[in-house]
Order: C-alpha cells, then structure tokens, then sequence
C-alpha cells in the first residue's frame, strides 16, 4: 500500500539547538500513528512542519507519492491535512454548525449566511461521527470536552481531511469522554483516514494506534508496531532513548 505521508530525513534547527535531526516517518490510509516522547523530543516540532507552521531546513515531504510544498497552513490544507491542537480553536460563543463552517460558511444564492443547511451538514456529518451527538444550538462552551473534540473533528472531516494530526486529543477528558474520542478515531480509520497522535500516555498509545514512534532530542529512537512491544519496551525508549526491539 501507498502511503498517505513519508517525511524523509528531516531536520529543523532553532537558534542552533537541532529541534528535529534527520527523522523520517510514514503513515498510511486507515491507520493510526503515535508520536511520544518528553517535551522537547522534537515530536511536535515534526509535526508542525507536516502541518505548515514551520518550515524544515532540509529533507523532503511526500504525500500519495508525489513530491509535497509545505510552506504554510494554507498548503497544508491543500494537501487535505488539518490539526486539532489541544486547545480545539473553537468559538465558545458559536454552536457547532457556526464553529464547523467558521470562516468557510455557507451562502444563498443572495450572498446571506445559509444556516439551514449549515445544521442539515452538521446534522449529517455528525451523524456520521458520533450519532449520540444532540446539542446542535447550543453554545460550544456548554458541551463536554469530548463533545467539542467532536465538532473540531467534524470540522476537519467536512472539509476533506485525509491526513489528520491530533495533538493530546484526551488531555484533561474523563473515561467516558476518552472513550469518546476512542470511538471518533476508530471510526476516522474506517474511513481511511490517516491520523498522527501526539500523547503522553503510553497506555492509550497502546491501545489507539497501530504503531508508535518515539523520539528524544530530536532523533527518532524507533517505530513499532504495537502488537511488538510492551508498554515497558516504550518507556524504554523514552527515557533511555534505546529501542529493545531493534537491539533484539
């Protein structure tokens, strides 16, 4: 199989501290991917090259393939890729048709906001994601954690996202809401989505995705399926930087 995404030999360097030193990463369609390590490992770094904020010094995107330019948001976007950060971005005050299409709404013929179809959309896509969602008029600021991870991951999908980055999706969530989000990412596999999770939690890693890459001080220490390793294997490579598989 193809894969959606291959960053190759990548490498960033801020102020002369080398963020992100030759990492190479794949992630194909229906399929999840880990990123962990301590703060300042570099994941996030990665990703946020793979996303648009910054721009690598040297290596080489591809995406379905062909040769990728990645030189903002915008691009990004252009290649299907969206971002859910941990602080969501969504407007409290709106509820989640307004927050799903914001800055993209739909019109009527007259050039006004449509927000009939703007909720029929909703409807659907939510219906598609999570059908137990309800409060579609409400303010965003009266649901639950997993209910607006849900909107920003609604928002991403209507907007064709193949390639989705999450970025501590279940931080601060309780079970049942973890659980939530748990189910939101299987479906998104269904569909062929690919996904990079950034967590902390090795636990969870273990039990969303399909494979694991660890890093520290900017280096890839390895990647794992996780059918091939332990928890203990994981934390391993995080905090000695040494992958037991690979020296197996």
């Amino acid at each position: 199989m193809q894969p959606l995404v291959e960053m190759k030999n990548i490498s960033i360097a801020f102020g002369g501290v080398q963020a992100v030193d030759d990492v190479s990463i794949t992630l194909y369609p229906g399929e999840v991917v880990g990123l962990l390590g301590h703060n300042g490992a570099g994941k996030s770094t990665l990703i946020k090259i793979l996303s648009g904020a910054y721009k690598m010094d040297s290596g080489e995107i591809w995406i379905n393939g062909e040769p990728a330019r990645i030189q903002s948001p915008r691009d990004a976007r252009d290649y299907n890729i969206e971002t859910i950060y941990q602080t969501l971005a969504l407007a409290d005050n709106l509820d989640a048709a307004s927050n799903l299409f914001l800055g993209r709404e739909l019109v009527t013929s007259l050039g006004f906001v449509d927000e009939d179809r703007m909720e029929a959309e909703t409807r659907k896509i939510m219906a598609r994601l999570n059908p137990n969602f309800q409060k579609l008029n409400e303010p965003v600021s009266a649901l639950s954690g997993g209910q607006r991870q849900s909107v920003a991951i609604a928002r991403a999908v209507y907007f064709n996202a193949k390639i989705l980055i999450m970025d501590e999706p279940t931080a601060a969530l309780g079970v049942h809401e973890t659980a939530m989000v748990a189910d939101l990412i299987q479906e998104l596999k269904k569909q062929g989505l690919g996904i990079f999770l950034i967590s902390h939690d090795t636990r969870e890693m273990m039990e969303l995705c399909d494979r694991v890459a660890v890093m520290k001080n900017g280096q890839m220490i390895g990647t794992e399926r996780v059918e091939d390793v332990t928890e203990d294997d994981i934390l391993s490579m995080i905090i000695l930087g040494k992958n037991p598989k690979a020296a197996a």
